[in-house]
C-alpha cells in the first residue's frame, strides 16, 4: 500500500491541514480508516484528484502507519501524471480570489 502525505500547511479555522493521497482509492480509504479520518471527507473520489485534507496530527499518524512524506511540488507532479495517464484534458475550475471593493 502506497499512501502519501504532503508538506503543505494550509490554515483551516484553528487547524493546519495538508493532503493525503494514494495510488488508488482503496488504499486511500484503508489509510483513512486506520488513522481515524471519516470517509465522508473524501474529496473527488474516483478521479485523479482523489484525496483527503487532514490535520497535522492525522498526518503524523499516517506517517507512523507507513505513509510516505512528499513535497507539495511532488504532489503536483503525481496529480499531473494521473491526469495525463487518464487522458483528462479539461481544466478544473480554480477558486478565484475575491476582489476587494474600492
Amino acid at each position: 500500500m502506497t499512501t502519501y502525505v504532503d508538506d503543505i500547511r494550509a490554515p483551516f479555522g484553528r487547524m493546519i491541514m495538508c493532503h493525503m493521497i494514494a495510488d488508488n482509492d482503496a488504499e486511500l480509504l484503508v489509510m483513512a480508516d486506520r488513522i481515524g479520518v471519516q470517509r465522508q471527507w473524501h474529496q473527488y473520489p474516483g478521479t485523479p484528484r482523489s484525496h483527503f485534507d487532514i490535520c497535522l496530527s492525522k498526518r503524523a499518524l499516517a506517517i507512523r502507519a507507513g505513509a510516505i512524506e512528499i513535497s507539495g511540488m511532488e504532489l503536483g507532479r503525481i496529480l499531473l501524471t494521473r491526469r495525463t495517464r487518464d487522458g483528462i484534458k479539461e481544466n478544473y475550475p480554480r477558486r478565484r480570489k475575491r476582489l476587494k471593493e474600492k
